[in-house]
């Protein structure tokens, strides 16, 4: 049986309600599900900002996943925070240090939404902090609907590797963010956008794998989702 890489998820985490009456940590199943399909080994990561790096040398690759919050607007250097952003300070902290051990040893990375955002601020990128308030006439990229549809589509820039991956030249995906990649991060080129403008995927050209979309190919709505976590997976296996 062929070896499955390790891929790290970094979880969600939430205050004490709901789950539990303590502080708890919690990823829906359809991120590991989707990994354990495209032949990876899932392992969660807690919020432990100090053992990054003894984390990633147990990791083949690393998903940096999404979640209900926002990354602190001073670190990509803006003063001003819009009304709509919540944050969660100590799970930022450990994705960005292990998102940036991850580029530093060129380990296969892949941003899911907010995953996608941080990605952009890891490479020195700005982001749009509320896109109904920046954007004339955007989509609705917090769909009413369920995740497991559509919400709009997405079209693929030719040359990049997310059209390699894809095979297609327009695909439609689900939606659930407020806010999306501003000013590029060094080095980073946009592999897909909304019809409104809105940036939905970047990537790294010179890297084995670093991937970020504004998406949750979790979901697998399409074969072009399983075909991200599958081309992502071997990459990690090297």
């Amino acid at each position: 049986m062929a070896r499955r890489p390790v891929i790290g998820l970094t979880l969600d985490s939430e205050e004490a309600g709901g789950y539990s009456a303590m502080p708890w940590y919690a990823l829906r199943r359809n991120y590991f599900s989707a990994v354990v399909r495209a032949g990876g080994l899932p392992l969660a990561l807690p919020h432990e900002a100090e053992l990054a790096a003894a984390y990633l040398h147990l990791l083949d690759g690393l998903i940096v996943t999404g979640g209900a919050f926002d990354i602190d607007p001073a670190l990509f250097g803006e003063e001003e925070r819009h009304p709509s952003v919540t944050m969660k300070q100590a799970r930022t902290a450990f994705e960005l240090e292990a998102a940036r051990l991850a580029v530093k040893r060129d380990l296969p990375l892949f941003g899911i939404c907010g995953g996608a955002q941080l990605l952009n601020v890891v490479f020195g990128g700005t982001l749009i902090q509320h896109i109904p308030d920046s954007v004339e006439a955007a989509l609705a990229h917090e769909q009413p609907g369920p995740r497991d549809r559509p919400g709009h589509a997405v079209s693929i820039v030719a040359g990049t590797r997310l059209e390699r991956v894809c095979g297609a030249g327009e695909l439609q995906v689900n939606s659930a963010h407020h806010q999306a990649v501003a000013d590029l991060g060094t080095g980073l080129v946009i592999n897909a956008r909304a019809p409104d403008g809105v940036i939905e995927g970047i990537e790294h050209p010179d890297l084995a794998f670093c991937i970020g979309v504004q998406w949750h190919p979790e979901y697998e709505i399409s074969a072009a989702d399983h075909a991200l976590f599958h081309s992502f997976v071997e990459a990690a296996r090297g």
